[in-house]
């Protein structure tokens, strides 16, 4: 098998966000038993080579633009972002299968998921940052 064949067989990376915030109506005890039940249920599909590890983040940034640096984030509650991993599967459809079994989802917290795009970019190619329409 020659490498350029053993990249076709290789599964296909996506980056997760965990997003949102714990729901006010859990209590600390089901959110911990939802962490622990997390952990064990993340090691093992890391075990499995179905994920990565990543990060929880912390909860101070900053923003960088062309014109500033500002304080941040300030999100809404939904938008927050508050950790990442990965995944490794066949398609976007396998991978949003697997983290439908994540304990935390029962407590409010929800993913998204992209899949990583390995070309460098080009203004040329319509890309996450292409406005819709040009």
């Amino acid at each position: 098998m020659s490498g350029n064949d053993d990249l076709k067989t290789r599964p296909n990376e996506y980056l997760v966000l965990s997003r949102g915030q714990w729901d006010a109506s859990s209590s600390k005890e089901e959110i911990q038993g939802a962490i622990d039940a997390f952990y064990t249920w993340h090691d093992r599909m890391v075990a499995d080579g179905k994920m990565k590890t990543g990060s929880r983040l912390m909860r101070d940034g900053k923003f960088v633009s062309g014109r500033a640096v500002t304080d941040g984030p300030y999100s809404e509650a939904k938008e927050i972002v508050g950790g990442y991993w990965f995944v490794l599967a066949d398609s976007l459809d396998e991978a949003a299968r697997l983290l439908a079994g994540s304990p935390c989802l029962a407590h409010g917290l929800f993913y998204e998921v992209r899949e990583l795009d390995p070309q460098r970019s080009s203004a040329y190619m319509v890309t996450a940052e292409t406005p819709d329409g040009a």
